[in-house]
Formats: structure tokens, C-alpha cells, sequence
């Protein structure tokens, strides 16, 4: 996959960097972006001439402001009508929470470039990266406990671990 249509993709001086692509949505996360962000990382890990690599939003408001929670395809949010009888089946899963996962597993190093507000998906994706710089309008969220649900892409994991159980709790 090259024909990106929610991320850009550019390679210069050995360093990748991926623009989360979406500005007029302020970068909301999307299934499509899933699939375009885990193509390019896979691209990143193939070329040996990509020594790091530097995730960042597209504009000044946002660097994602979480998922996109009216999909263009009038279907629910990472979600299916369809029935499952089987709890492995790829449909359930956290489909944010398999890109973290392969972030996490990316063999260079990752930055994240933080411009505007990181909520939900957007600062849990943060999470496995190997440095954050965020600027003077940078502004994080987890508002999983507030929303009544579960922390996606492992963050009840990664945030602990970078920032201490009780930090983790008061976040």
C-alpha cells in the first residue's frame, strides 16, 4: 500500500516521519488510518536507509483527537453488526490497540511530535513511542474512566510503566 489517503509518507535524510492526515477532523483516528499507519511502519522496518522514524498531526490544532466517532461510512465506530462466535476473531479486536502494538514493535527508534490536543487513541499511541516532544499547545487526555470504558491499545500497560502506577491512576 502506497496510495495513503489519511496519512502522508515522506522519507528525507534517512529519517521517515508519518502525518496523521486529517486536519479538518483535528486528526480523528479512523479505521483507514489503522491499516495506512501499520503499512507505513512495515515500510519503515523494510527500508534500511530509514534510521528513525516521526509520527506528528497535519495543522496546529490537533495531533489526533481520538477516534472518529462518525464514520464516513455510516457504520458504527470500530464496530460490526455481524455476530461472533468467536472471541479471536479479528473483529473484536482493538484495532488502535494492534497499531500501538506495532509501534511498540518498530525496530527504529519512534518520535512523537506532538502539536495541539492527544486524546484517547491519539495520546495512547503516544505511549510506546521511544520519545515525546510536545509544544506549547500541546494538550493530552485520557478520558477512558470518564467516558465509562476500558483504556484502549494497552494504555492500562504502556502508562504505567512510563509514568508510574499512581501518576497512571490520577491521569
Amino acid at each position: 500500500m502506497s496510495d495513503y489517503t489519511q496519512i502522508l509518507y515522506d522519507v528525507a535524510d534517512n529519517i521517515a516521519t508519518i502525518t496523521i492526515n486529517r486536519p479538518e477532523k483535528m486528526n480523528a483516528f479512523t479505521g483507514t488510518m489503522i491499516k495506512e499507519m501499520t503499512d507505513a511502519f512495515d515500510r519503515i522496518d523494510a527500508d534500511d536507509d530509514v534510521r528513525a522514524v516521526v509520527v506528528t498531526g497535519a495543522g496546529e490544532r490537533a495531533f489526533c483527537a481520538g477516534a472518529d466517532l462518525t464514520p464516513e461510512d455510516g457504520k458504527k465506530p470500530f464496530a460490526s453488526n455481524e455476530p461472533v462466535d468467536d472471541y479471536s476473531d479479528p473483529r473484536v479486536r482493538d484495532g488502535g490497540g494492534l497499531l500501538i502494538l506495532r509501534i511498540y514493535q518498530c525496530l527504529k527508534p519512534v518520535i512523537g511530535a506532538i502539536n495541539g490536543v492527544a486524546v484517547g487513541v491519539g495520546a495512547t499511541m503516544l505511549l510506546p513511542m521511544d520519545m515525546r516532544l510536545a509544544s506549547e499547545t500541546a494538550r493530552f487526555g485520557y478520558v477512558f474512566a470518564r467516558r465509562g470504558i476500558a483504556p484502549d491499545g494497552a494504555a492500562s500497560w504502556f502508562l504505567p510503566n512510563l509514568v508510574g502506577r499512581a501518576q497512571a491512576l490520577e491521569w
